[in-house]
């Protein structure tokens, strides 16, 4: 009971991440526009139709390539581009066709947007288009940039002070940082504003699958994990549907926010993790929690971590004076995570498998625009298609283990790349299969990799080495969206470089990163370790690394404490 509660407040929260990730795809979007004008209009003709104004107008609008011509009441025929206007020198007839002199004047007058679909944007709040585009392509980039710095500096926070200030920070400063970039004043307040809100964000998400992981047991490890991916994606569908509801960016933004205020309310509640209480040596905090999980699971017998860890004096004493290890009171730093060969390579490893992952799944996700149709219901499909995938990788985890699963799925992905290349182009249906299909294994392997990496590592070092893996899949996803961007500067760029060479980029890539992966150690069913040692003798046999060595034994006593009201209750009965 204890265990689920904490669970389930946790991972509510990771639905507001997916929120604030996917936030700007309708918030940032471009519609329709055209040169404003001086004057009344009196007539508007588009090809060989006319309306009284431009808003009857947009309906027809079907290429960027098009202009508009306007009458004004004072007489004056205008021709209106997207980043450019001309005023006829004659002005007798309104035609669409005109040989005659033309004026050319910049758009000092605004521009004219088509509101159909959004009230108001952020590119139509600050007229980011034209020689202003570049600033509405930063958006997302920049988003990015705060989620890969703050996956790094909460992750080591994490390890620093606790997993439960970091979850406190990061809550209040999404709902704060939320809704203050639905007040934010202009672009560059925006921008920073976003940016802040991508750290805490990011910094929630990294130590959530730590805080979750050290919390439940063995038996559920794999399915709580896995499914918090599941509650980010529920947070796409939310944006999907909120999008459809909602026009005005601002009105939104403030919904979007709203979805994290419940959390808010009750996150001070959250404890902090046994696991990181005793590698503290903070035992009599670790006793507290312990007492709370008993009394909230209705367990009589009582469960002492003196009994369960067998702390003695000798036994710190080993740890601290251990040649290959630290003591657990030293403040550790990513330079940890390569403390020796084996977990060097271990990081490597990870490191490549998480870029793979990111960048596979953004190039597969931009392939998906070739879909069509409803814009809003294509978000919530992009969503919803995550949830079987996250199912299927449960079952697998828990069937043939971590790096068994991982291996098959990075290696699918690299040959439907190779597929997708050799596709013709005319076959979109085809096409769009091979991409939902790859988007679907790399999927799998991108949702493991979070819990793979939480089990690799010991506790001293688990948040800062989760944070520094999702620093490097936001490396991968900071590049996507310029990737985007370059369709706009050369019209052969998406064919050539989006889908020829970062497919056979990703190809490689996860080939490279499946065949690593056989080097990595199984972790299904093995308790998470505590300290540096007993990772890395992990590494070197298969056997649990608590059978190895005497530092091992605290680590399998703690993984004790986290099955503590699960099956101690069932033995008690």
């Amino acid at each position: 009971r204890f265990q689920a509660c904490v669970y389930f407040a946790s991972v509510f929260q990771a639905m507001s991440c997916g929120i604030h990730y996917l936030a700007s795809v309708f918030m940032a979007v471009t519609p329709n526009f055209v040169c404003g004008f001086p004057g009344n209009v009196s007539s508007v003709l588009l090809h060989n139709s006319s309306a009284s104004s431009i808003e009857d107008i947009w309906t027809l609008w079907t290429s960027t390539e098009n202009y508009i011509v306007v009458q004004l009441e004072n007489g004056e025929i205008w021709e209106l581009d997207q980043c450019s206007r001309s005023k006829r020198e004659v002005s007798l007839d309104l035609t669409y066709e005109y040989k005659g002199n033309k004026s050319v004047f910049p758009c000092s007058d605004g521009f004219l947007y088509d509101d159909t679909k959004w009230k108001s944007t952020v590119v139509t709040q600050w007229d980011l288009v034209c020689d202003r585009e570049w600033l509405a392509k930063l958006i997302q980039p920049m988003f990015m940039l705060g989620v890969l710095i703050g996956a790094v500096i909460f992750g080591d926070i994490a390890d620093r002070l606790g997993r439960q200030r970091v979850i406190w920070f990061t809550s209040a400063g999404q709902f704060v940082f939320g809704i203050a970039v639905a007040f934010t004043f202009d672009y560059y307040s925006f921008v920073i504003v976003r940016f802040l809100l991508a750290m805490v964000s990011s910094g929630y998400l990294v130590v959530a699958f730590v805080y979750v992981t050290e919390f439940v047991g063995i038996k559920a490890r794999t399915w709580a994990s896995m499914h918090v991916h599941a509650f980010f994606a529920m947070g796409i569908m939310v944006v999907a549907l909120v999008g459809f509801l909602v026009r005005t960016w601002w009105v939104y933004q403030i919904f979007l926010s709203i979805a994290t205020l419940p959390f808010v309310l009750c996150c001070w509640m959250l404890p902090e993790t046994p696991f990181w209480l005793l590698s503290e040596e903070r035992y009599e905090d670790a006793q507290k929690v312990i007492d709370t999980m008993a009394r909230w699971n209705k367990v009589s017998t009582p469960c002492k971590v003196s009994e369960l860890c067998s702390v003695q004096q000798d036994d710190l004493a080993s740890v601290r004076t251990g040649d290959d290890d630290t003591s657990s009171t030293k403040k550790h730093n990513i330079l940890d995570l390569f403390c020796n060969w084996q977990i060097a390579r271990r990081t490597i490893t990870v490191w490549l498998i998480w870029f793979t992952g990111s960048l596979g799944y953004y190039v597969f996700s931009l392939s998906s625009v070739n879909l069509g149709g409803n814009e809003y219901l294509n978000l919530f499909l992009i969503g919803a298609v995550e949830l079987p995938c996250y199912i299927i990788a449960c079952v697998a985890m828990d069937k043939l283990g971590r790096r068994n699963t991982l291996i098959p799925f990075l290696i699918l992905s690299a040959l439907i790349c190779v597929l997708i290349m050799f596709i013709p182009q005319d076959f979109n249906i085809l096409i769009i299969l091979a991409n939902m299909a790859g988007k679907f294994s790399i999927g799998v392997a991108f949702g493991l990799i979070y819990l793979y990496t939480a089990e690799l590592y010991p506790t001293i070092v688990r948040s800062l080495a989760v944070g520094s893996g999702s620093m490097m899949c936001r490396v991968g996803s900071v590049v996507a969206p310029f990737c985007v961007y370059l369709r706009s500067v050369w019209i052969f760029m998406p064919l050539v470089v989006t889908v020829y060479f970062f497919q056979l980029l990703v190809g490689i890539m996860a080939l490279l990163s499946g065949i690593l992966t056989i080097m990595l150690p199984e972790t299904l069913g093995k308790p998470l370790t505590n300290t540096l040692v007993e990772a890395t003798e992990m590494g070197r046999n298969k056997k649990s690394c608590s059978e190895k060595t005497p530092p091992a034994h605290s680590g399998a006593a703690l993984e004790k404490i986290e099955m503590f009201g699960q099956e101690r209750v069932s033995t008690d009965k």
